[in-house]
């Protein structure tokens, strides 16, 4: 049996994969080394998780692919130590998440591996590993692309009457917020970044508004020109995974294609494209 993890700093999704048997999937709060303590990890692993799993496949598990958001270098073997407590027979691989999407998308392939949700990341992968990353800095430095960026674009044009009129109405009618909510939520209270991102069901269900879609074009081509264009592989097919690359593919490929990429794979979620690559 081999198990499988896609993890984020909300959530974490789990495969346990065994030949010609239906996978199990399952799900935890979010695993992220660079901000828990080794205590919480593993009370994630045997609070949530053990107790999903048949007691008696925990022992057939021979192998472990975790793929998590915070996973530098540095911490590889910190992680490592942490599921081998939980799976003392297995053997033990952690990579980055960034390296999971790229197996996902590419397989053993060349490509250019990107995510685009709340945040936004890249990465040159040769077929075997990411050989070169433009850092993405977080939502007030980089992070061009994501679902952050894209709603702190659209809430600063809204407040500042860029948008078309009633727009702004709408949108405070919506959320049931005012314009003194906005500020408060995005300088006073924790996770803004999260906080942003949640305009995108908005901006969603507005792409059809001219000014609206251009933003949304314009934040990809961004993510682009300040990230992609930087490995100098305009011959290599880009792929993308992620909430907000699934839900604008549109104008995702539409921005690529205005920048001289081409798009050709995304994917909602990288877990079908991992079982396939590590069943390989």
């Amino acid at each position: 049996m081999i198990l499988i993890a896609d993890s984020g700093s909300t959530k974490t999704d789990w495969c346990l994969t065994a030949s010609e048997a239906i996978p199990l999937r399952m799900s935890t709060q979010g695993i992220n080394p660079f901000f828990q303590t080794d205590e919480q990890i593993c009370g994630i692993l045997l609070d949530e998780l053990l107790p999903q799993i048949p007691p008696v496949s925990v022992d057939l598990i021979k192998e472990v692919h975790f793929y998590g958001a915070g996973i530098r270098p540095e911490m590889r073997e910190w992680m490592n130590g942490i599921l081998s407590k939980a799976f003392p027979k297995a053997i033990i691989k952690v990579e980055s998440d960034l390296l999971g999407a790229a197996h996902a998308l590419f397989g053993h392939g060349e490509g250019i591996a990107c995510i685009l949700g709340t945040g936004s990341n890249s990465g040159l992968y040769d077929g075997q590993s990411i050989i070169a990353n433009t850092p993405p800095l977080g939502f007030i430095l980089g992070d061009e692309g994501s679902g952050a960026v894209l709603g702190k674009l659209f809430l600063g044009s809204l407040c500042k009457g860029l948008m078309p009129n009633g727009l702004l109405e709408d949108y405070l009618k919506e959320t049931q917020q005012e314009v003194s909510d906005i500020i408060q939520a995005v300088y006073r209270q924790p996770l803004p970044n999260r906080y942003l991102a949640r305009t995108s069901r908005f901006i969603h269900s507005h792409i059809h508004v001219e000014e609206v879609r251009k933003l949304v074009v314009n934040n990809f081509r961004a993510f682009f020109k300040r990230n992609i264009v930087q490995y100098g592989r305009r011959d290599l097919p880009v792929g993308a995974i992620g909430s907000v690359a699934w839900y604008y593919q549109e104008e995702l490929k539409e921005a690529a294609q205005m920048e001289g990429f081409l798009v050709d794979r995304v994917l909602q979620s990288p877990m079908e494209g991992l079982m396939r690559f590590v069943s390989l």
